[in-house]
């Protein structure tokens, strides 16, 4: 079912970190830079890595069952209205691919209502919304499949299309609890460390969503297809196929917030070297995306106190991706330059 995905290449990785050192300016002075740089050199398994023009972001949209439990004040169907916005260009995610030049899909992956064909629109619809993961499962194991070869799918097709780098969006109220869920089933972290505000609550209904996830999460099966269907969204079982599918294609995948550093985890427990080809856009205002950076040691690019989702953070990150690798490509080296290099 998952493609075969290769670990990062070492002779590349040491390739590019030699390659960093002779070049026109001081070793280590562009920071966390060179460290993305290398480490797209090592996922494409050559130095320098190819130049991740252009982007495609895909928005994983999706319903969620424990809405229900009223861990969000917003209603249900302004998952199907942003939809409708994504598609229209309305959106702060479409403002961000405008100012990048990425383009925008967006994939039903299980959004509560029926929608129209429309440009830019995937339909990959795999139910309405799933079931309320505090009473249950949240998806049959066919579900989980279902959804997985989904975001493969979509992966694939992107790359066939021409794109060099893949950026993650999700849109589905309520998405947040299901984050918090498979961050506490992956990181073993307690709930109330890792959920977070969401849009926007206050401190009651905070406490409330904290004991909705604490008791899904009481008693979770061993084996990770098992917990993503306990806890898991379609869109994070998608995004999950989503970044294995770019991986095993060396597409590099840049990662947005909360909900892709779930669905990341989910990578990560399913095809370990599919991160390996990741990088964190940002870090989300929600605690439980630093507590899943951490577990799976990525760092991010920006910290901008973002909590939005879409993709926005991925958008935001994508240029200092691209400048990264832009200066293992255009920038000299000591002896090309005719620079003297500080002895060593």
């Amino acid at each position: 079912m998952l493609p075969s995905v290769s670990e990062a290449s070492a002779s590349a990785l040491a390739e590019a970190r030699a390659h960093q050192d002779r070049l026109t300016k001081p070793r280590g002075s562009l920071g966390v830079l060179e460290e993305v740089a290398v480490r797209l050199a090592g996922a494409a398994g050559v130095c320098p890595p190819p130049m991740p023009t252009p982007a495609a972001l895909a928005i994983f949209a999706a319903d969620h069952g424990v809405h229900a439990q009223g861990v969000t004040p917003w209603p249900q169907e302004v998952t199907v209205q942003m939809v409708a916005n994504f598609l229209a260009g309305g959106a702060v995610a479409n403002a961000f691919a405008a100012q990048v030049g990425a383009s925008v899909t967006v994939v039903d992956v299980g959004v509560a209502a029926d929608l129209a064909d429309a440009p830019g629109l995937v339909h990959h619809k795999i139910g309405y919304g799933t079931a309320d993961l505090s009473l249950g499962p949240a998806m049959t194991s066919a579900q989980v499949v279902e959804a997985l070869e989904a975001g493969i799918s979509v992966a694939s097709s992107l790359v066939a299309q021409g794109a060099r780098c893949l950026i993650t969006g999700d849109m589905g109220i309520a998405n947040t609890t299901a984050s918090a869920a498979l961050i506490c089933a992956f990181t073993g972290r307690d709930a109330a460390e890792v959920t977070g505000r969401g849009t926007g609550i206050d401190d009651e209904m905070h406490a409330h969503k904290v004991s909705v996830v604490r008791r899904a999460t009481a008693a979770l099966p061993e084996e990770p297809m098992d917990v993503l269907a306990a806890v898991g969204g379609f869109e994070h079982a998608a995004i999950a196929g989503f970044i294995i599918g770019g991986a095993a294609l060396r597409v590099p995948v840049i990662l947005d917030g909360v909900i892709a550093g779930a669905a990341a985890l989910v990578a990560a427990a399913l095809s370990p070297a599919s991160i390996d080809h990741c990088v964190a856009g940002h870090r989300s205002a929600e605690p439980g995306h630093a507590a899943a950076l951490d577990h799976l040691g990525l760092r991010p690019l920006v910290d901008l106190e973002l909590r939005l989702g879409e993709g926005t953070g991925g958008l935001l990150a994508y240029p200092l991706v691209c400048s990264a690798v832009r200066v293992m490509h255009e920038v000299a080296t000591f002896d090309s330059a005719g620079v003297t290099d500080k002895p060593v």
